[in-house]
């Protein structure tokens, strides 16, 4: 690192010039990306339910309704003059743009499935162009702008996977400038205070946009070859904008403690970079390593929130190591202009943190035993958790998508818009005694109340079954095992809307463990690499699972027992946490939480090696890192829980959830904790075999 340091003082002005051209580049290239994204990916692949999806689309050339809209007549629908209107008003949908079929009541010679048990109000599903009904956008709110309301005698209401994605996809970026809106302006007050000086607070700016714009450019690239959910955009912002307060926190403190010993600015920037840039590259591959774990996930939902975090954290790293260090050997002392702290220049060898830190030493036990039954009372919530995956009632119950499908939930016992759809390749005999004897099976199932006209194509034969539970729940599910469980040798695949629910369900539960495994060993390898310690990575490890188990208390206890709606806004309450962005929240705040650990053990290691012994060596560490850590901590946590503001459910849980692991990371976890075990482990918290040491770095 020191040759990394003479390199950038001595280029500093054409790293800082090229920074700036490839900033403007990263930027122009990158906004594209936004129109390419999805609200879709829940979809397991290589799972049962998609490879019914492929047959459907290329033997059967048939997909799901983009737009499913109910029609209410107020009337019977068998009213020949209602007939006669609705005639009008399928020829009008159908001449919209990007609709290539509709499907109604009248339309498929009066489907009995289609119609409300009062048969005053029906279906009508309108398919686009795309096999994917969430990327038919633009028609499904062309439909749902022009048609929503009173038409043709109806009252109309409009959902479906198309509505829903365009629906969504519009919240978030309105909730996304909202956000903004309030986090920036508050964040940077923050940072004038935390940093004492306009300059200094400034240098946040220079890692968070690079790193934001940065990854918009990679993700942007990956939306040719993979979707890429639009909610990454929040994790973009939120961990471009963190990771840039994080890192600038640590650089310019340790630049600042460097310039106060009395060396050149220079010499300065070399001493920073050989340590703070060192802190910060570990730091930051050990977030890439938690984020990169989605990848192993088969939901391209997940696996976008890798590809986002990965690029937005290298991004950070490659910020943080070279423009700023730059930035800084050009700036020197003048880093304080703007000066409205006089006293941040002043480095404290005693504080209120080394004090708290005696405390923690001189009573470890209690500490420890106090802490950890706080961290249960805040985890007690998490034993009533359920587990769902996301649909319409995410958004505002006010929404027009959002309403119109929980009326067609209530209007429509049996989902014939969401039939479980059951495919037998290689068929001839659609009366073989084994299928009749398959269905007669399925059928005598109390959710299942009948079956749609069976279709033979090229030898595939397929065979709709409607349920009357919602597909998309925990009911839906528990009917999905049930058909699964029935014996048959003719090989059936399982479909549909509940199978899909129920094999990404079965994927995420299935890819969990291994993610958590890819996790755990990552990152204790990393900080064993780092630290030369056998005993802190595997502390470190545990203690993070202290933090995600916290946190998933505290989600548990307002998402699913539905308290503090004054602390996180209205929302639609279920029951139950979106369990794919519950695994991202787990994820992020693991990663996080490890960033924090290693800004810790850095300066306590680097006291160490200079001879001290454990306990000073805790102590000085405590003294000049806590305060960084709390206070990055804390402006981090502003910026995730600026999402609290968006009126989409699980931006708001994740919002949430990550802020409260940050906060209780770095106040409990890091403060107290930590300490206070390194203090019962002593110098064993520094032992490595012989043969192992050489693996490690030197500080």
């Amino acid at each position: 690192m020191n040759f990394l340091g003479r390199f950038i003082t001595k280029y500093r002005w054409a790293i800082l010039i090229s920074s700036l051209i490839l900033f403007l580049l990263l930027g122009g290239l990158g906004s594209l990306v936004i129109p390419k994204m999805t609200s879709g990916g829940y979809f397991a692949n290589g799972s049962d339910s998609i490879k019914v999806n492929q047959y459907l689309k290329n033997v059967f050339h048939d997909t799901d309704p983009a737009v499913v809209i109910a029609l209410d007549a107020g009337k019977s629908i068998d009213d020949p003059l209602v007939a006669q209107n609705a005639a009008k008003l399928e020829k009008e949908i159908t001449s919209q743009p990007g609709v290539v079929k509709t499907l109604s009541y009248w339309s498929s010679g009066k489907l009995s499935l289609m119609a409300s048990p009062d048969h005053k109000t029906t279906y009508l599903f309108v398919y686009g162009k795309n096999a994917d009904p969430t990327l038919d956008k633009s028609m499904s709110e062309n439909i749902l702008h022009k048609f929503y309301g009173q038409h043709y005698g109806f009252q109309i209401y409009v959902s479906g996977l198309g509505a829903f994605s365009y629906e969504v996809s519009k919240q978030i970026a309105d909730d996304l400038r909202i956000a903004e809106s309030v986090s920036v302006p508050l964040t940077f007050l923050l940072l004038l205070i935390v940093f004492g000086a306009l300059v200094a607070s400034s240098t946040p700016l220079i890692i968070g946009i690079f790193s934001i714009l940065g990854a918009l450019f990679v993700l942007y690239l990956i939306s040719f070859s993979s979707n890429v959910s639009v909610f990454a955009l929040n994790l973009v912002t939120g961990m471009g904008l963190g990771l840039g307060i994080d890192y600038a926190l640590l650089i310019v403190n340790r630049f600042r403690e460097e310039l106060a010993s009395g060396i050149n600015k220079y010499q300065a920037v070399n001493n920073t970079v050989r340590t703070a840039g060192k802190t910060v590259f570990f730091s930051g591959v050990t977030v890439i390593i938690s984020l990169a774990s989605l990848t192993l996930f088969h939901l391209d939902f997940l696996k976008s929130f890798g590809y986002a975090g990965i690029s937005v954290i290298a991004m950070a790293i490659i910020a943080s190591i070279f423009p700023l260090p730059a930035l800084l050997a050009i700036l020197g002392d003048k880093v304080d202009k703007g000066l409205i702290r006089k006293n941040i220049k002043m480095i404290k060898e005693e504080g209120a943190w080394s004090k708290i830190a005696k405390y923690v030493m001189r009573r470890p036990l209690p500490v420890i035993m106090i802490t950890i039954a706080i961290l249960a009372l805040i985890s007690f919530p998490a034993t009533k958790i359920k587990f769902s995956q996301v649909d319409a009632r995410t958004l505002p119950a006010n929404d027009k998508v959002a309403f119109s499908t929980q009326l067609m939930a209530d209007r429509f016992p049996s989902v014939a818009g969401n039939p479980i759809e059951i495919i037998f390749p290689k068929f001839t005999n659609p009366n073989d005694p084994k299928l009749i004897d398959y269905l007669s099976n399925i059928k005598s199932i109390p959710e299942i109340v009948g079956f749609g006209q069976p279709q033979l194509v090229n030898n595939v034969l397929r065979i709709q079954a409607i349920e009357n539970v919602p597909p998309r729940s925990g009911q839906g599910q528990n009917l999905i095992d049930k058909i699964s469980k029935i014996k048959t040798d003719l090989n059936p695949l399982i479909g549909g809307a509940a199978a899909s629910y129920t094999d990404s369900q079965e994927s995420i539960a299935h890819d969990m463990p291994w993610a958590l495994l890819w996790i755990s060993l990552g990152t204790a390898l990393l900080l064993f690499v780092f630290t030369g310690s056998i005993i802190l990575p595997i502390k470190a490890v545990i203690l993070n699972y202290f933090s995600l188990v916290s946190m998933l208390g505290a989600i548990s206890y307002v998402f699913v027992s539905n308290h503090l709606h004054f602390l996180v806004g209205k929302f639609t309450n279920v029951g139950s946490v979106d369990t794919s962005i519950l695994v991202l929240i787990i994820v992020v705040a693991f990663g996080l939480s490890m960033d924090y650990e290693v800004f810790l053990l850095s300066r306590i290691k680097e006291e160490h090696d200079l001879g001290r012994d454990n306990t000073f060596a805790v102590i000085k560490g405590v003294q000049r890192s806590a305060r960084i850590i709390t206070a990055a901590a804390g402006l981090l946590a502003v910026v995730f829980a600026a999402f609290l503001t968006s009126k989409v459910t699980m931006i708001k849980m994740m919002g949430f959830g990550v802020a409260v692991a940050i906060l209780v990371d770095a106040t409990i976890i890091r403060a107290l904790l930590v300490p206070a075990l390194m203090r019962v482990f002593g110098e064993a918290n520094w032992w490595a075999p012989k043969k192992l040491q050489k693996f490690t770095v030197k500080h």
